[in-house]
């Protein structure tokens, strides 16, 4: 026996050999219970520690991807500027017929001459925005400002578009040269 305390005890017979033996043993599952609580505790926290890491590992590559798109934007606009800036058509004091057009649901003018305003209705001009201004540009030049981004861009075609039958003007034809 180790315990000088529990041997006294047993001279003394004031306990027995299965009394001190059950000791040992309720000390020894207490032991046992306090080691494994604490493995528990110490698991608990590590995967609290864990799943925090991972939640902003997540929180980190969902704003990484939202920068890099924000970047990939402002590159694609920077590029659609320089493409704007290097093929617009000059326009002078000459140009000045108003030509209204609709662009995100709302009637734009831009100053133009006879030419350009017959190129437009026949499509081989674009309107393109740039920094809050319009330009006109080739059609070839406008499709590929159409590609990058939609948006900055209005082409016109010689294509009918589909008539409304419901419309009571279905039967009048617009001219192309009305001013309005």
């Amino acid at each position: 026996m180790s315990n000088p305390f529990q041997e006294q005890l047993l001279k003394a017979g004031i306990v027995n050999k299965q009394q001190v033996q059950k000791a040992r043993q309720d000390k020894h599952k207490k032991k046992k219970q306090e080691y494994t609580s604490k493995e528990k505790a110490i698991d608990e926290t590590r995967l609290k520690a864990q799943q925090a890491a991972e939640e902003k590992a997540k929180r980190d590559r969902e704003l990484n991807k939202k920068k890099e798109e924000a970047a990939r934007k402002k590159a694609v606009s920077a590029e659609i500027n320089q493409i704007i800036l290097q093929n617009c058509i000059p326009r002078d004091h000459s140009c000045e017929l108003i030509y209204n057009f609709e662009h995100d649901k709302k009637v734009k003018r831009i100053y133009i001459n006879e030419d350009m305003r017959q190129q437009i209705i026949q499509g081989k001009l674009g309107i393109a925005r740039i920094e809050g201004r319009y330009e006109l540009v080739p059609k070839a030049i406008a499709e590929k400002i159409q590609q990058r981004n939609e948006k900055r861009v209005i082409l016109f075609t010689a294509e009918q578009q589909p008539k409304d039958e419901t419309d009571p003007y279905a039967d009048y034809e617009i001219p192309d040269d009305l001013m309005w």
